[in-house]
């Protein structure tokens, strides 16, 4: 995906040509669907396997990759960071425009009120796809929505406007407005707010119910970047992990990120797997998800006042004091050839709604409660001792227990006549463990370039509260009457938008600053956690725990630009041809005049590959035993440019010379 040419140029005209003189005219206009124009250089068409080889064998081509569907990856959580409302903010920062990739957004959401704010920068060059229903304001300064495939049908909605929830989440996280008095249902309640409150909003629809196109994420990325946005946010991303030059995230990242613009990736929801990460190029933020110090919990009561706590986020009180409680091994809809094999885990279709109705059904393992719910059931027990550390909705009362305890109650159910249980509505606690990296955040190592170390760094994803669709209910099932204007849910998806608010609040100070200065700023003052409540260290949390205000002021930033990831692509076996001038390179950027002048520079663990010059706030060990030396030039961001001496901790597997331990400054990037 190449860089746009300069001068008068017809992307569009080239495309189409180049598809005529592969494929024939006529197949040429039924397969073309996108051309990529405004900030890169690519198209997307619709082309058989023959016809993919042949454009891939053209002169020029970088690559040719299918279009795969990615799926999505606060009242408390800015305030845990030590991000209070009242942190020091610039009047420049309703300059700053934050663009989010997501679902879309609920304009009439409180969050998005435009109330005091004026017209849009003049740097702002993008529009607002308006629809019938849609319209933005001088908060949401602009919006466009992307679906290159089939037609749009219901729940999906041909704007802008969000009919999922996600994206006006995520866009509240990051740069909602103050709104007093949020809460679901009274759970979380306080005053919802982004990173950057008074920072305007572009909008990029690429999710659907169906997932994210990967022809709509680059056109995003296509459009925001010369729309003028400072920050792209992008919660979303695949299953596996892509090698750059297939990986439409990193190729729009790259592309940001040589105009001036960061992106901030979720790191994925995999985990806890080894390697599971899928956001990782390093021109972008991978931000993993961790918890806050508010967790919520939902007790249970037996008929024999045995009482058990689990968690979800369960807003409902019983109408009853009690109800009949069975084991969904027990009650299997033999008459659709189902047994207790399938019911125990309350399967779809699994459960007989005779004798299900009205009862609190025991369930093995964690599901998403609607099996139970369209059975008719009153309420859902569900036990187990994996990811724990979060809570879900569901449409009906529901908690989910420890496997231990999850076995009391079964105990129970099998040794009384009748049993009964009540479940209650939750309650707040306070999580004195907090942060720690959740379970289902995605860890490295990086799965492609294992010597950079990512995610990045984290930042809170558990339990958040934001904004939401009124177009959805809580759980977004068809079961669950519950329209809300705000939600709690989490996600790497939640983490993301708070990295990316944060990068808006130290861009907002430091204007002229890279997407790497930036970057760095956030890695190097994100504050050290603790190994013990994080098994898999530095491949669960990066850097540590993102600190905004340390951030706006690091002192140091490792700064980096085109030329140095061009150079860390050649030591990656990249050719001339992958980073010619019009795929992803400047002019005269090529691998063996980036060889020559690295020559003197310093190797990496494994090869030449030219990896350690890349100016990195961190590098992961490789388990084996080295002699490593690093030089770093980073920018000084002090009153003045000064030589400093590094401290260092002391390890007995680790050896740490002295007599050069120098770090050179050249000056101060402001």
């Amino acid at each position: 995906m190449g860089d746009r040419p300069k001068g008068e140029f017809s992307a569009t005209a080239q495309h189409m040509s180049m598809l005529q003189a592969t494929i024939g005219s006529k197949r040429a206009s039924e397969s073309w669907l996108y051309s990529y124009k405004r900030s890169f250089n690519g198209f997307v068409a619709k082309l058989t396997e023959e016809e993919k080889t042949k454009i891939a064998s053209l002169e020029g081509v970088v690559s040719v990759f299918p279009s795969t569907k990615k799926q999505v990856h606060t009242t408390r959580s800015w305030d845990f960071m030590g991000f209070p409302v009242t942190a020091e903010r610039t009047k420049t920062e309703s300059d700053v425009i934050v663009g989010m990739l997501d679902t879309g957004i609920w304009p009439e959401s409180p969050s998005f009120d435009d109330k005091d704010f004026g017209g849009p920068p003049s740097k702002w060059k993008g529009s607002c796809q308006s629809s019938s229903n849609f319209t933005c304001n001088n908060k949401i300064i602009g919006a466009r929505y992307y679906h290159s495939e089939g037609t749009i049908s219901p729940p999906d909605l041909p704007s802008p406007r969000d009919s999922e929830g996600h994206g006006s989440h995520t866009a509240s996280t990051a740069a909602g407005g103050l709104v007093y008095g949020a809460n679901l249902y009274g759970l979380g309640a306080g005053n919802a707010r982004g990173g950057v409150p008074s920072a305007r909003i572009a909008v990029y629809k690429i999710c659907w119910s169906d997932g994210c196109s990967d022809a709509d994420i680059l056109a995003a990325f296509d459009d925001a970047i010369a729309d003028g946005v400072d920050i792209i946010s992008i919660s979303v991303g695949g299953f596996f992990a892509f090698d750059y030059f297939d990986d439409p995230i990193a190729i729009g990242a790259f592309h940001a990120m040589k105009n001036g613009v960061l992106t901030s990736n979720s790191a994925g929801n995999s985990g806890p797997d080894s390697a599971s990460i899928v956001n990782f190029s390093p021109w972008s933020l991978s931000v993993a998800a961790s918890t806050i110090d508010r967790k919520f919990l939902t007790s249970v009561q037996l008929g024999n006042n045995e009482s058990y706590v689990g968690v979800s986020v369960n807003t409902f009180v019983p109408e009853n004091e009690s109800y009949p409680l069975v084991y969904g091994g027990n009650v299997p809809n033999t008459a659709g050839g189902y047994d207790n094999t399938s019911s125990r885990y309350c399967e779809p279709d699994s459960l007989d709604p005779k004798l299900v109705a009205g009862t609190i059904v025991l369930c093995d393992g964690l599901s998403d409660a609607e099996p139970v719910t369209v059975a008719g059931a009153a309420g859902t027990i569900m036990h187990d001792d994996y990811f724990r550390d979060l809570a879900f909705s569901f449409p009906l009362p529901a908690s989910y227990l420890g496997y231990d305890d999850g076995n009391k109650v079964y105990d129970y159910i099998n040794g009384t006549s009748k049993p009964t249980a009540t479940i209650f509505k939750s309650v707040e606690a306070n999580d004195t463990s907090a942060p720690f990296v959740v379970s289902f955040s995605s860890r490295g190592p990086n799965p492609i370039t294992a010597d950079i170390l990512k995610p990045d760094l984290t930042a809170p994803g558990v339990d958040i509260l934001a904004a939401w669709s009124e177009a959805t209910t809580v759980t977004g099932l068809p079961e669950d009457s519950r329209v809300v204007p705000y939600n709690i849910i989490s996600g790497t998806s939640m983490s993301c938008p708070h990295a990316s608010g944060a990068a808006a609040y130290v861009k907002s100070f430091n204007p002229t600053w890279s997407p790497s200065a930036i970057k760095s700023a956030l890695m190097t003052t994100a504050a050290p956690m603790s190994v013990a409540n994080n098994i898999d260290a530095e491949f669960a949390y990066g850097s540590g725990h993102i600190d905004p205000l340390k951030a706006k002021s690091p002192g140091l930033v490792y700064d980096m630009g085109e030329a140095d990831y061009v150079s860390f692509l050649c030591g990656q076996g990249y050719s001339n041809k992958n980073l010619s001038t019009r795929h992803w390179g400047q002019h005269n950027l090529h691998c063996l005049q980036q060889r020559h002048r690295l020559r003197p520079q310093l190797p990496s663990f494994h090869t030449l590959r030219l990896l350690w010059r890349l100016h990195q706030p961190s590098f992961p060990p490789d388990g084996h035993q080295r002699r490593l030396c690093f030089l770093h030039l980073q920018g000084s961001c002090g009153s003045t440019a000064r030589a400093q001496h590094p401290s260092t901790t002391k390890h007995p597997l680790l050896h740490i010379g002295r007599g050069e331990a120098v770090i050179g400054l050249f000056g101060c990037l402001k």
